[in-house]
C-alpha cells in the first residue's frame, strides 16, 4: 500500500475550495492508503485549541473518519500551528510527531521534518521560533483572551508576507550544511520535509552514499502530495 505526504495546505476561511480539496482528498485517495503524515502548517494560523473554527471542525470531522477507516494519520507541526495542541489532536484522531523523527518506509529509515529549522541563514525568524516554542511563552500566549490572539496571529501574518517580500530567497530557503548534519545525525540518507513552499525531489551525496531531499510543496492553489510505495517515491500534483 501507499503512504501519503502531505504539508503547508494553510487552510483556513478565505480558501474554502481548497479545504473541500483537502476533505475530497481525505475521503478518496487517503482512505485507501496504508498512513497519512502531515508535516506541519496544515492551516494557516493556530491560536489554541479552544478557538472557535469551522475550517478546523470540518477538517477534525475528515481526519477522524480516516481513523475509523483504520488509517493512521500522524502530525507533525509547523511555524503556522505550532499550538496545535492534544485537544485538538483527540478531535482529529491523529498522532502527534516530534520534529524531527525517523521511521520506516518500505525498508528505508526516513528522516521526517517540517523544514523550519534548516533555514539557519534566516537569523531573525530562527529567533523569533526559539522565544516561541518555549513552554512559558506558549502558556502565557494561551492566557490571553481570544481576541487578543487573533490580532497577534493577523498581525504575525502581516509581518510574515512583508518579510517574504523583503529578504532574499536564499536566505528563507535551506542551508545546505543543516541538510548534511541533520542527516548525518539521524544516521538516514532521505529527508522529507515542508515548509519552504519548493516542491522537488534533490539528489545528495552523504559520506560518499547517494542521498535524497524531498521537499512538499504547499496548497495554495493546488494540492501537493507525495506517494511512498514499493516502487519508490513520487511527488505530484492534484490538480
Amino acid at each position: 500500500m501507499t503512504t501519503l505526504f502531505i504539508s503547508d495546505l494553510h487552510l483556513d476561511a478565505s480558501r474554502p475550495h481548497i479545504t473541500r480539496l483537502f476533505v475530497d482528498f481525505v475521503h478518496g485517495e487517503a482512505a485507501q492508503a496504508s498512513a497519512l503524515y502531515i508535516l506541519g502548517d496544515l492551516f494557516e494560523a493556530w491560536i489554541g485549541d479552544d478557538a472557535a473554527d469551522d475550517t478546523a471542525d470540518a477538517v477534525a470531522a475528515a481526519l477522524a473518519r480516516l481513523h475509523e477507516r483504520r488509517v493512521p494519520c500522524f502530525f507533525i507541526h509547523g511555524n503556522r500551528d505550532f499550538l496545535l495542541g492534544d485537544a485538538w489532536a483527540r478531535r482529529a484522531r491523529l498522532t502527534l510527531l516530534p520534529d524531527p523523527c525517523v521511521v520506516t518506509l518500505e525498508g528505508e529509515r526516513t528522516l521526517l521534518m517540517h523544514g523550519d529549522t534548516l533555514c539557519t541563514d534566516d537569523a531573525p525568524y530562527q529567533a523569533f521560533r526559539a522565544q516561541s516554542r518555549a513552554p512559558a511563552w506558549q502558556r502565557g500566549f494561551l492566557a490571553r483572551p481570544l481576541a487578543e490572539r487573533q490580532a497577534f496571529a493577523a498581525q504575525a501574518r502581516a509581518e510574515s508576507a512583508r518579510y517574504t517580500r523583503t529578504v532574499d530567497d536564499a536566505i528563507t530557503d535551506v542551508n545546505a550544511d543543516a541538510v548534511q548534519a541533520a542527516l548525518r545525525r539521524h544516521g538516514v540518507t532521505r529527508l522529507i520535509h515542508g515548509h519552504t513552499h519548493r516542491p522537488a525531489v534533490h539528489a545528495l551525496e552523504l559520506c560518499n552514499r547517494p542521498a535524497e531531499r524531498i521537499v512538499l510543496g504547499d496548497w495554495y492553489e493546488q494540492g501537493s502530495v507525495l506517494r511512498v510505495d514499493a516502487s519508490g517515491a513520487r511527488l505530484d500534483t492534484l490538480v
